[in-house]
């Protein structure tokens, strides 16, 4: 082993340079990060950098590339003591929560970080994230696939992006941090998921082919076009959907078109997951009136869920190999702290 930590560079604006057309990933990031770094390097492990070819804007992620990652990780895992994974801002808490899934309790630190501001220039937050993201990568047990930024350590399946401009670019609504870097280092080992044997992943068997197009992502709003719903229920390779409601989980009760969609899914065997469309707290299911009728229809409860979570969950259940009642009945696992027990 040559050095302790790889770190996988997908692309995404901590690499950019500025081109023509406006900034877009490059190649070279090894030689670029030395240089930002400055004599800081001495402190940190010791890092190789892997770039992914092609290089890629995060906002052209889909779940193949889940995979790619994975297959990855799996071929370097036995090289290095612990792992980065460089990644754009705008799809992080996509790919942060499909890892989790896929790799449950980690027996090395896998830890995504990122920038606001490419690499090198005037005033980037990426020097810090990637000494941050570096210097917890083989110091300290994390279990949790974790994203690093703006000294914030957080469960990668809880994060979501809430700002396109600020430095505190990533929130997790309704969990606790799982670390804080400072003037001193503070971690909390007791949130972090727990390891068992049944919670560790074999890395080979982590690997699962995600199918295109399988999960669709409903938002309710006043108005709510029919067609939307009939696009979805015709659409043979959409498994599964996730149904943004209002509130605690409330619906439109009183519109015939989506009591309608609710009943064919159900006939044609697609899974609906009830999300809150807050930002804080959950789906309490039957709270209200207008929320109970999903319960009689299958309908899943999302708890506090971020959308990214439920939507890579469905994802992966569906990858593993899960039928519809497959999912109903593994929907209430909690597999890696994407929800908070009631």
């Amino acid at each position: 082993m040559s050095a302790q930590v790889l770190i996988l560079y997908t692309g995404g604006t901590i690499g950019m340079v500025e081109t023509e057309q406006g900034l877009a990933p490059a190649s070279g990031l090894q030689e670029r990060i030395e240089i930002a770094l400055g004599e800081s390097i001495n402190t940190l492990p010791s890092f190789e950098v892997l770039e992914i070819s092609p290089l890629i804007d995060s906002a052209n992620i889909t779940p193949a590339h889940w995979t790619k990652l994975v297959s990855i990780l799996s071929t370097h895992w036995q090289d290095y003591d612990g792992f980065v994974v460089l990644h754009g801002t705008d799809t992080m808490a996509y790919t942060a929560s499909a890892l989790s899934f896929m790799l449950g309790a980690c027996t090395k630190n896998i830890l995504l970080t990122g920038s606001q501001i490419p690499l090198g220039m005037n005033r980037s937050d990426a020097t810090s994230n990637l000494q941050a993201a570096l210097s917890l990568a083989v110091s300290h047990r994390v279990t949790d696939v974790s994203l690093m930024f703006d000294g914030k350590l957080m469960r990668g399946n809880r994060v979501q992006k809430i700002s396109s401009d600020r430095f505190e670019a990533f929130h997790t609504p309704n969990d606790d941090l799982l670390g804080e870097l400072a003037i001193k280092l503070q971690l909390y080992p007791n949130r972090m998921i727990q390891s068992n044997t049944n919670s560790i992943h074999s890395i080979e068997n982590s690997i699962v082919s995600f199918k295109a197009d399988s999960v669709a992502v409903i938002t309710l709003h006043p108005g709510q076009p029919v067609a939307i719903y009939q696009s979805v229920l015709d659409d043979d390779n959409c498994k599964a959907i996730v149904l943004q409601t209002y509130g605690a989980g409330n619906v439109p009760d009183q519109n015939s078109a989506f009591l309608s969609f609710l009943t064919e899914a159900m006939l044609r065997k697609k899974n609906i997951v009830n999300l809150t469309q807050c930002l804080h707290g959950g789906v309490s299911q039957g709270a209200y009136a207008t929320g109970s009728i999903l319960s009689s229809m299958n309908v899943l409860s999302g708890n506090d869920m971020t959308l990214e979570a439920a939507f890579c969950k469905l994802h992966w259940l569906i990858a593993s190999g899960e039928n519809y009642y497959g999912i109903v009945e593994k929907w209430t696992v909690n597999y890696c702290g994407e929800f908070t027990p009631s």
